[in-house]
């Protein structure tokens, strides 16, 4: 009786839940915050030289054949519980997504509190990040699963400003997608062999008041830029909990970065 009680309660209590995860999943979907998960995920440790290491998340597809890849770089904040759901998303979509925590080479994994995580960012500098994401980029090309040679990075906010550095110091980087964060010196630009995509929220002067003068040198440098403001959006908009990241917009940008992916590394 008691065993038969208790195996009862359990049968309640995991249909409860499975209820509720099936309410968020199709919830966030809907909002275009998720799309169809990875079937497989795995935190993975790579050497970064001098002996140090560095975490990262990769998220595979389930195809037959080999995939191309991108690279997501965080926030100011460090590697969060959101960035591995963007990985898991393009997986969905086809791509073999990193998530590399770029604190950790440095300082160990990203500390739980925002406010730390921010703080250790801001001490990494633009060549550090450079050379910690041509160790991923490295990673991924020697992975059995990667298409080789087909890789874009994707990055958001202080990520979307490295994403697009990032591109001017590897000329072997197919595609590169700016999440509203700013552009390289325009003395860099000349150096950007990969297409770049700009995805930018409406109200967030701080970022779009540049934007002029970002696609007058990049043509300028003969380099290859097209961007897109979404109505009724504030920065950081791809995150849940930002200014407009439950409104059409976030369904709107993902479509288009899931084309601009199609058209420069394939699908």
């Amino acid at each position: 009786m008691r065993r038969g009680a208790v195996s009862t309660g359990v049968l309640v209590v995991a249909g409860v839940l499975a209820g509720v995860i099936g309410a968020w999943w199709v919830g966030g979907a809907r909002a275009g915050q998720l799309a169809m998960p990875t079937t497989h995920g795995e935190w993975v440790f790579i050497p970064a030289g001098a002996g140090d290491s560095m975490r990262a998340y990769v998220a595979y597809p389930e195809r037959k054949d080999k995939a191309p890849a991108v690279i997501v770089i965080h926030e100011i904040f460090g590697l969060t519980d959101w960035e591995p759901t963007v990985a898991d998303r393009l997986a969905g979509s086809g791509y073999v997504a990193i998530v590399p925590d770029l604190l950790s080479p440095r300082f160990g994994i990203t500390p739980p509190s925002p406010d730390s995580g921010r703080k250790l960012t801001a001490l990494l500098t633009p060549d550090e990040v450079n050379t910690v994401l041509d160790t991923v980029f490295g990673y991924l090309n020697r992975l059995p699963a990667v298409r080789a040679g087909q890789v874009a990075t994707i990055g958001f906010c202080w990520g979307g400003a490295r994403s697009f550095r990032y591109a001017a110091a590897n000329p072997a980087l197919k595609a590169a997608i700016v999440c509203y964060g700013s552009a390289p010196d325009s003395s860099l630009m000349g150096g950007i062999r990969a297409r770049v995509l700009g995805v930018y929220g409406e109200d967030d002067a701080r970022i779009n008041a540049a934007l002029p003068d970002v696609t007058r040198q990049m043509q300028a440098a003969g380099a290859s830029f097209r961007s897109e403001i979404y109505p009724g959006t504030g920065h950081g908009f791809l995150k849940p909990g930002r200014r407009g990241s439950d409104g059409p917009s976030v369904g709107q940008a993902w479509a288009a970065i899931s084309a601009f992916l199609a058209e420069t590394i394939g699908s």
